[in-house]
């Protein structure tokens, strides 16, 4: 057996004991809110502890799954009963919540701020309710500021973080450094110095008639005062995206990277895990969701399925059945068969053949229903964990 080989005998279960957050990512539908969660229910289960599962993603599948209606910004626990209902019992503790980002932004701008009238006058600016929606990423931004809060608070084991799909995960990994470099870059001091100074540059001055005559002074002064007030807390802001850069980088955090084994979503998937190795980001897992199932690459499978298929109509004559009916409907069923059968048999190479090596490849079949509850969950997690 190879290194590599020996290297990813290693499980979800053991790779997950071993960290304090996993940041699941991945295209868009392919179940990866989903898994962040199975994996978040199973850690409950199995290691104990306090699990909290954090979903920046906008989508409210995970509350609907776990049986949460008002799941929002402060965490919830999972009541004991919605296990005993899908027939467990937990070692620890699960709790969940969902990014809320404007109560998010309140809560760091009063951690932020120098002063309690700083704080207050941000607060009450007429622009930070619409500014902070969409301020240079806030979503992203925020998000990762939220992990970090809630990791240094230590009250969880392990924090399962589902973020957007991978091309919005980019920006989820960016969205610290481009906000330190927002607030020392020369646009920050450009719409601030000559509102801070009172005075207007002859060089300037055609600039500012023609924006009062399409703005409004009342609205540059706005947005002057509040970049004003955003600037007093640059030096706490940069320091903390700094410590959350340091922290996507620890050993104590892992990468999960969620696809199907369609060409364009695994393609976006490996995309990603490769953007993450050239960062020096850990890329702890692979799982591949929505797979045929094993027994359609057996080879007895295979055979019974052609020998069905060639002899239909000798095994359709000994049915208490019309031949003609049952014959061709013999042969279609092996037929059927066989055609997965090569699809199982081309997803398993298209598995060995990935690009990138994470230490756990993982794998979860087709669902006939939608994951809609914990029994679903913890369905799905059995089948990813070992």
């Amino acid at each position: 057996m190879s290194t590599t080989e020996a290297h990813r005998r290693s499980s979800l279960d053991q790779l997950l004991a071993s960290k304090e957050i996993a940041i699941v990512c991945g295209p868009g539908g392919v179940g990866k809110t989903t898994v962040a969660a199975a994996a978040g229910v199973m850690a409950a289960c199995h290691h104990g502890g306090r699990v909290l599962v954090l979903t920046v993603d906008p989508a409210r599948r995970l509350a609907d799954a776990l049986g949460l209606k008002g799941l929002g910004n402060t965490e919830h626990r999972i009541p004991l009963e919605a296990f005993k209902d899908a027939g467990v019992s937990p070692r620890g503790e699960l709790w969940a919540a969902m990014l809320d980002t404007q109560a998010s932004w309140d809560a760091l701008i009063e951690r932020h701020a120098p002063d309690q009238r700083t704080k207050d006058e941000i607060l009450a600016n007429p622009l930070y309710r619409n500014i902070s929606g969409r301020f240079v990423q806030s979503h992203d931004y925020i998000a990762v500021e939220r992990l970090f809060e809630i990791h240094a608070n230590g009250d969880y084991d392990l924090i399962v973080v589902d973020t957007p799909p991978s091309r919005h995960a980019l920006d989820f990994l960016d969205a610290p450094k481009r906000m330190a470099d927002f607030f020392s870059s020369r646009l920050l001091r450009w719409l601030i110095v000559p509102y801070r100074s009172r005075l207007v540059t002859m060089a300037s001055r055609p600039f500012q008639q023609v924006a009062d005559r399409i703005l409004g002074t009342q609205f540059l002064t706005d947005i002057s005062e509040f970049f004003i007030l955003f600037q007093s807390m640059h030096e706490g802001f940069v320091e903390r995206a700094e410590k959350v850069v340091r922290l996507l980088g620890d050993r104590r955090t892992t990468f999960v990277v969620v696809s199907t084994l369609e060409s364009s979503p695994l393609a976006e998937a490996e995309a990603f895990a490769g953007e993450l190795g050239r960062r020096g980001l850990h890329f702890g897992a692979m799982v591949l969701n929505r797979t045929l199932p094993d027994y359609l690459r057996a080879p007895e499978a295979a055979t019974v399925a052609r020998a069905l298929a060639d002899r239909s109509e000798e095994i359709a004559a000994r049915l208490d059945t019309d031949p003609a009916i049952t014959a061709p409907m013999l042969r279609e069923v092996a037929e059927s068969f066989l055609n997965f059968s090569l699809v199982a048999r081309r997803e398993a190479e298209q598995r060995d053949e990935l690009a990138h090596s994470p230490e756990v490849v993982a794998s979860a079949p087709v669902f006939e229903t939608d994951v809609t509850n914990l029994a679903g969950l913890l369905a799905l997690g059995e089948a990813i964990w070992e």
